[in-house]
């Protein structure tokens, strides 16, 4: 199960997160995107969401990323946390207008 959230800036992502919490997610389970690189890391350690890394991409999905473009990149980590391409698509559009996407997934897959 997840559930996506699109928002303006990191107070809203705060609340939002909030919100999952008390809807059952665990801060872990709890992943933020930014289009830039830098303000996802810094509001990623500012909320104290989780990572999406190894166990949540595989080995060989988190190896690709790195010769990736950033777009590719967000997508194939959305996807890897149960999106659809075509939602990971759709989700990465947002970022490209400087948005802020909360995926909450309970459920990741492992290559």
């Amino acid at each position: 199960m997840y559930q996506v959230h699109v928002v303006q800036n990191g107070v809203q992502a705060k609340e939002k997160i909030d919100h999952l919490m008390s809807s059952g997610f665990d801060q872990n389970d709890i992943y933020l995107f930014a289009h830039d690189k830098d303000r996802s890391e810094h509001l990623t350690e500012n909320t104290d969401t989780g990572e999406v890394g190894l166990k949540e991409q595989g080995l060989l999905d988190a190896m690709g990323n790195m010769f990736k473009s950033r777009g590719d990149e967000l997508r194939s980590k959305m996807s890897s946390l149960g999106l659809t391409d075509s939602e990971a698509e759709q989700y990465e559009k947002e970022l490209d207008n400087g948005k802020v996407v909360l995926v909450a997934s309970n459920e990741t897959k492992v290559n």
